[in-house]
């Protein structure tokens, strides 16, 4: 019983949701800079592969971890603020790594994704996704 208790707490549904999200979000930031490289300067491909994945994470923490009703715009709205400051932190750190200290890639990226985790849960349970009667 324990065990279903857990898979159904919301720490739980947000791992796997979290996990989801870095998996993608990793792959596309690395598959858009392979992509892109030779014609965008990594800041823009940053920029947008962080559009794609702040929206993804938005539809996976809305609909499947913290199952809010309505407020799709204020809460998107919302997830910018969060994920928008980190993720301008985060492409800082990317630039910075790829381009000055010779990063890999593929490290990079995963540095960038690892520093936000759970910093990121408690901003979006406290605040993009805070029920009213919280």
């Amino acid at each position: 019983m324990k065990f279903i208790a857990l898979v159904k707490s919301e720490k739980f549904r947000y791992l796997v949701a979290g996990a989801w999200n870095t998996v993608f979000g990793y792959g596309l930031g690395v598959g858009a800079y392979l992509l892109l490289s030779q014609k965008l300067h990594i800041i823009y491909i940053s920029i947008l592969a962080n559009i794609v994945a702040i929206t993804m994470s938005f539809l996976t923490y809305k609909l499947f971890v913290f199952r809010t009703s309505g407020e799709w715009l204020k809460e998107y709205l919302k997830i910018y603020l969060v994920y928008g400051t980190t993720a301008a932190i985060g492409t800082i750190l990317l630039w910075i790594f790829v381009d000055f200290f010779y990063i890999n890639i593929w490290l990079s990226q995963g540095l960038v994704l690892l520093s936000v985790f759970i910093f990121s849960f408690f901003l979006n349970r406290n605040f993009t996704f805070k029920k009213a009667n919280d």
